[in-house]
């Protein structure tokens, strides 16, 4: 025997000698790979649903930017509208005499007592308003009372008021030199004709 026809024979010993896969291996190595494949296919149709989830929530997303937009400028409109109206009411308004406060005067008149005209009308309005609740006038009472909200008191005739009543107290509500004497100068009556008036009827007659 030659040296060829040795590894020629060593060959063929060593093909015979593999051990060949068994059947069972084969079947598990196949099942395997199925069911692999089988995970991908559902991975796959898993994630083709999610892509069209996020596609159709994108869609609505838009869709609701959209309607916002034009929510804002639907409310834009309402306000230019609204402000519109309320400037058009206004001018009517401040052609309406009916319109105006209730207690306006011309400014290019005199008051005959700064700063207690108003004041001394505000009381009058609010015992005509006491006044008539008491009678039953409903309708009259309510009017007046709107007048009063919407017109504050100075509070100077009422500072004036207490001002006086306490110089009197200090001085014994008696009508002594020195009292007399600020009378003249704040220029409050304190006579009636040739009579003396009271301290009390001072008050009355002035605040």
């Amino acid at each position: 025997m030659n040296f060829q026809e040795f590894l020629t024979e060593e060959k063929e010993d060593n093909v015979s000698e593999e051990v060949l896969p068994e059947p069972e291996e084969l079947d598990i190595q196949k099942a395997v790979v199925e069911e692999l494949a089988a995970d991908k296919a559902r991975l796959d149709i898993q994630l083709e649903e999610m892509q069209h989830k996020i596609a159709d929530l994108e869609k609505q997303v838009s869709e609701k930017e959209a309607e916002i937009t034009a929510l804002k400028s639907q409310v834009e409109e309402l306000k230019s509208k609204l402000f519109s109206e309320q400037e058009r009411q206004f001018e009517e308004q401040s052609r309406n005499p009916n319109a105006l406060a209730l207690l306006d005067r011309d400014v290019e008149l005199p008051d005959r007592f700064p700063g207690e005209t108003r004041d001394h009308v505000l009381e009058v309005i609010k015992e005509a308003r006491e006044k008539a609740e008491a009678e039953g006038r409903v309708r009259r009472a309510q009017l007046l009372e709107s007048v009063l909200v919407a017109n504050e008191p100075d509070g100077s005739l009422a500072q004036k008021r207490t001002n006086l009543e306490k110089f009197f107290a200090e001085n014994g509500n008696i009508l002594s030199g020195p009292v007399i004497e600020e009378l003249n100068r704040c220029g409050i009556p304190y006579k009636k004709g040739e009579e003396f008036l009271l301290t009390s009827e001072i008050l009355k007659r002035t605040y």
